[in-house]
């Protein structure tokens, strides 16, 4: 059973009260390996409600100058992330730490990096007002969005009300919990496939769950335990970022970043919270030598000692046997006049 310490364990606590008490599981099919979706007692969801998310989430008037959009980075075509070390927003700017994927955002008990939004509806919100993201104060979007016919129209279909700032980040969770992933090559193999998996794929996956520790965090149906954890990444720089901690002014959350999911990994590359790791291959082998010691290193940071041919395999497990043949692709739609 993991471990936790500190502050570890006031996170995880809260984490599961805040899933207990938000949320309500609905009965959608979902892909093979897969929990169903659970959706906010508040924002059942719907085709409409989803559409209308859509449409919101790939417009770049929710951005002061319209060059931006949720989709800018956050593109399906880039692993829902945007391939780079930071996000950037208008004028070009850049923040300190990368963009995370939305696939199976719906199941993270918190969002952000360091954990500072309890949902994807407040999650929506935070980088349109975000003065180096899209920069359009949340009332301006509201009066942006007012002022397009289309949008009137849709929110009083969907909300059976004016445009509102609660009703632009429930439309937009109700099409991010939408992009799941699943049946990969993985969930087949556990359904009995023991073809779905190449010999280097099985044998890196008896590495993941044995000798490389990774599932002490990379753990359950998303790969993921939904806490944060220090494991030295740019800890060592002159001023690091200190992640959760800035959040939980918790000492042991020093340096704590969100475990990321581990589903279709391959396709969100570069790695780390601030992109500091170009290749899964620098991951395995970052993780291999014991990460970058310093007092809040967790404990299930350590060197590994994997040679050359299993750090191989590991990569094989995490290229293969977690990417899906049905990835959750998806075409910009139609924006409304």
């Amino acid at each position: 059973m993991r471990r936790f310490i500190g502050s570890k364990v006031m996170s995880a606590v809260l984490a599961v009260t805040v899933c207990s008490y938000s949320a309500i599981d609905l009965s959608a099919e979902v892909p093979l390996g897969l929990k169903p979706i659970k959706h906010p007692k508040d924002n059942a969801t719907s085709p409409e409600k989803v559409e209308l998310g859509k449409q919101l989430y790939f417009d770049p008037r929710l951005s002061i100058d319209n060059t931006i959009s949720c989709a800018s980075c956050h593109d399906p075509a880039k692993g829902w992330s945007n391939g780079e070390a930071f996000a950037t927003g208008v004028d070009g700017q850049k923040g300190g730490r990368s963009a995370p994927t939305v696939i199976n955002t719906a199941y993270n008990m918190f969002q952000f990096w360091d954990g500072r939004a309890g949902s994807l509806e407040e999650q929506a919100l935070g980088p349109i007002a975000n003065p180096i993201e899209m920069a359009l104060p949340i009332d301006d979007a509201v009066e942006k969005l007012s002022a397009i016919e289309g949008y009137r129209e849709k929110f009083q279909k969907v909300f059976g009300t004016d445009v509102t700032a609660e009703g632009i980040g429930k439309a937009i969770a109700a099409f991010e919990r939408t992009v799941i992933s699943g049946n990969a090559p993985y969930d087949q193999y556990k359904e009995g496939d023991e073809s779905a998996l190449s010999d280097a794929a099985e044998r890196g996956r008896k590495l993941f769950f044995g000798k490389a520790h990774c599932s002490a965090c990379h753990v359950g149906s998303n790969f993921t335990d939904n806490a944060f954890h220090n494991v030295g990444v740019s800890i060592d720089k002159d001023e690091p970022d200190i992640g959760r901690h800035a959040i939980s002014n918790l000492g042991g959350d020093r340096g704590s970043f969100k475990t990321p999911t581990l589903r279709e990994i391959a396709r969100t590359a570069p790695y780390m919270h601030d992109g500091s790791l170009a290749t899964l291959e620098d991951v395995v082998a970052y993780y291999n030598k014991g990460g970058t010691s310093n007092p809040q290193l967790d404990e299930e940071i350590y060197e590994l000692n994997l040679t050359v041919a299993e750090q191989q395999d590991l990569v094989t497990f995490l290229k293969e046997g977690l990417s899906s043949e049905t990835y959750p692709d998806v075409t910009p739609p139609k924006l409304p006049q």
